[in-house]
């Protein structure tokens, strides 16, 4: 099965769709944003992807006090949140410049009014984040929306998965398995899970969410069936900032979509056959014809 998003086509016989995330590594400011957008184009990617909150309701009551030493000075989380969120305008100047590039763009929202505030800027999907797998009530407002929607799966069970499948159908919905440990490292990685869910949820592409260093994970997953492929990108990993650590650079998300593609041409259809550059070969290297008596 395949669904659309945006210009493209997601799933089995379509190209692995690569997702750009972006999402609060532009620190608030809309041209760090745009910049970062041009180097998801540039790389190759398909889309990138922010993220959205109404922080009085998305921030937890116990983290709304907590100091933050930030590059404006020390504040509360709350006071951070509100820092880092784009509004309707910057939004609107941030999707025209993505859609202007060539890429489809979205955003994870963490409450209602966010998915609100998404759906009345017409964006093409929305992405779950690992954290609200588990907000039915955010879940069914997505789904009431009638929009693609891919779910990411870290820190999850499967039964609350099951639930979050429930709530949103199965119909346009793509799975992204994914293990929230930033930055994540070999041993939690566990791809094999890629197979678990394309068994339990037959019919959804299934992908995969990395927040690991490096490109080995991410283009293992493709090996073993990811048909999305989600990671985080930066200017520069030494950027202030929680994600910019786990995230990959300019260069290394070029070669991520370059290693993807090959990849991609390298899986084949499982059918064993002669190829045409195995002839020369043959006729060279091969003693004893297939058609020989045996001895």
């Amino acid at each position: 099965m395949t669904i659309r998003i945006g210009q493209h086509e997601v799933g089995h016989g379509a190209p692995v769709y690569v997702i750009a995330e972006i999402g609060l590594n532009h620190n608030g400011d809309v041209e760090l944003a745009k910049r970062l957008i041009d180097v998801a184009a540039d790389a190759g990617a398909q889309a990138v992807k922010f993220q959205k909150r109404t922080p009085a309701i998305s921030t937890p009551e116990h983290m709304k006090q907590t100091p933050r030493e930030t590059p404006w000075g020390t504040m509360t989380y709350l006071e951070y949140r509100y820092r880092v969120e784009f509004d309707r305008e910057q939004y609107i100047e941030i999707g025209d410049h993505a859609t202007m590039r060539g890429l489809d763009w979205f955003a994870s929202p963490w409450d209602v009014p966010a998915v609100e505030f998404l759906e009345e800027l017409n964006t093409v999907a929305y992405k779950i984040a690992s954290a609200s797998v588990t907000d039915l009530e955010m879940l069914e407002a997505i789904a009431r929306t009638g929009k693609p929607v891919i779910l990411s799966t870290g820190m999850s069970t499967l039964e609350e998965i099951d639930r979050a499948v429930a709530a949103l159908g199965t119909e346009n919905l793509v799975i992204l398995h994914a293990t929230s440990t930033y930055p994540l490292p070999p041993e939690e990685a566990n791809l094999q899970t890629i197979a678990t869910l394309r068994d339990r949820y037959q019919g959804v592409p299934v992908g995969y969410s990395g927040h690991e260093r490096g490109l080995q994970i991410s283009l293992a997953a493709v090996a073993l069936g990811a048909l999305a492929v989600e990671r985080h990108i930066t200017l520069d990993r030494t950027m202030w900032g929680s994600d910019h650590a786990a995230s990959l650079e300019p260069q290394g998300l070029e070669h991520l979509v370059r290693d993807i593609r090959v990849i991609e041409q390298a899986m084949g259809d499982g059918v064993k056959r002669v190829f045409p550059g195995e002839l020369a070969p043959k006729a060279k290297l091969r003693r004893v014809g297939a058609d020989a008596p045996p001895a």
